[in-house]
């Protein structure tokens, strides 16, 4: 074929053109119909991701029986308001500051719904659930069973726990049971330890004599002769103790309702400075690496290298920074969590109210109320660090020094449920 031959006349060149133009015209309507389609599954499948969300939130607030929202009096709310524009004022009304966002990240162990998986995998589980769904927040309070002892040396004891439960029960009716952010049953339980014998329910607050009473634990479940013969390392990472959280929904409603249960609890400051010392004033293969290289990145201008890599070495205020951060750079911890989010008092009516400051005389008189052996004693050995002062008022006063008074301030705030759910003295800040 001759060049002159190749050369398309100006018919066929038109006829080409409005060809591809079709063609194109075509493949573009079908694109187009083809990302509405994509885009309206995706629709469809929000609404159904939301539907589910939503279900589940029903299951869980029927569990609970609380509010999403965390309420306050609005009189409270007001002063909360004035503490911002004024934070050398003292508080006075009942707090929740933005320093606990995030804090559940370190707690939960779960994200799936277990009420959910219970329903799933248990025969007659809808029963169950049903009953379970009309289960009353809080639980209703059972007077002590007292016919169990029989000394008079506890009057007094008996009369200070009264008191105590009485003024615990009337704060969570004054504010609306104290409500929490929505949780299902499984989280709220997951700190207690249970003891089926003596029919115990016990829920852990570290730094408030949590090691000697899991020994306590120990001996009643036949685990051990002696509480005094029980290691620290057996204690916290043996898993000789079952916590409630290990039970099905029925074995928990069940234990909540019939078991005595008790909680002890500390000054709230002087529980911080104590896990303080405890994790960072010490050798700590988990803490200094996890927590403390995360703390001095973040709150240690011009930090020296040595400390960035190992963690050692915290200092009180740095962290201080930490816990009243919104943002911190690592979730919270067990050892300097509220008691109102690792025992939830306001929703589990605890029988038996003890104190870090009494311990040795509630926990003793604790034995005699469950029937505990004659021999058996609660133990006044300091667990770890035995050589340390113990951490009291006037060692908290020297930790408080390097802080401001802003700073003070904002650590009652942080802490102020439990103070006002315990009757703790407001300290001077």
């Amino acid at each position: 074929m001759q060049p002159s031959e190749m050369v398309m006349n100006p018919k066929q060149v038109f006829l080409s053109v409005l060809i591809f133009g079709v063609a194109g015209l075509l493949l573009f309507m079908y694109l187009q119909v083809w990302i509405e389609e994509q885009h309206t599954g995706r629709l469809e499948k929000r609404r159904e991701q939301k539907a589910t969300s939503v279900t589940t939130e029903k299951i869980q607030e029927h569990i609970t029986n609380q509010k999403p929202k965390f309420l306050m009096p609005e009189d409270l709310k007001e002063k909360k308001e004035n503490l911002l524009l004024n934070p050398e004022r003292t508080t006075k009304g009942l707090t929740k500051t933005s320093h606990s966002q995030g804090q559940d990240q370190a707690l939960s162990k779960s994200t799936g719904s277990p009420t959910n998986e219970f329903i799933e995998t248990h025969q007659g589980a809808k029963t169950l659930f049903k009953k379970l769904s009309k289960m009353n927040w809080p639980l209703d309070i059972h007077p002590l069973n007292k016919s169990l002892v029989k000394d008079n040396k506890w009057k007094k004891t008996d009369e200070t726990q009264e008191k105590r439960r009485s003024f615990l029960q009337e704060f969570c009716k004054k504010y609306d049971g104290a409500s929490y952010p929505q949780s299902h049953l499984f989280h709220m339980v997951s700190r207690i330890y249970v003891e089926d014998k003596h029919k115990i329910l016990y829920c852990e607050v570290p730094k408030a004599g949590c090691s000697n009473w899991k020994r306590i634990l120990m001996v009643l479940n036949g685990l051990a002769p002696s509480a005094y013969n029980i290691s620290h390392d057996a204690v916290h990472y043996g898993k000789h103790l079952k916590k409630l959280d290990s039970f099905d929904l029925k074995g928990i409603y069940t234990r909540l309702n019939t078991y005595t249960k008790a909680v002890f609890v500390r000054d709230p400051m002087e529980r911080l400075v104590s896990a303080f010392r405890d994790k960072f004033e010490h050798p700590n293969s988990y803490y200094h690496p996890i927590f403390g290289k995360a703390i001095i990145k973040k709150y240690r201008p011009n930090a020296c290298k040595e400390a960035l890599i190992n963690g050692s070495g915290v200092r009180f205020k740095e962290f201080v920074h930490y816990l009243l951060d919104s943002h911190r750079p690592v979730g919270m911890d067990i050892h300097w969590e509220k008691v109102s989010k690792l025992c939830y008092p306001c929703l589990i009516n605890y029988d038996f109210v003890g104190k870090f400051e009494t311990l040795e005389e509630d926990a003793n008189y604790f034995l005699q109320l469950i029937g505990a052996p004659a021999e058996l004693k609660f133990p006044n050995f300091k667990d770890r660090h035995s050589s340390d002062e113990r951490t009291n008022a006037q060692v908290v006063r020297q930790y408080l020094k390097d802080l401001t008074r802003t700073e003070r301030q904002l650590i009652y705030d942080f802490y102020y449920l439990d103070y006002l759910m315990f009757n703790y003295t407001t300290p001077l800040l």
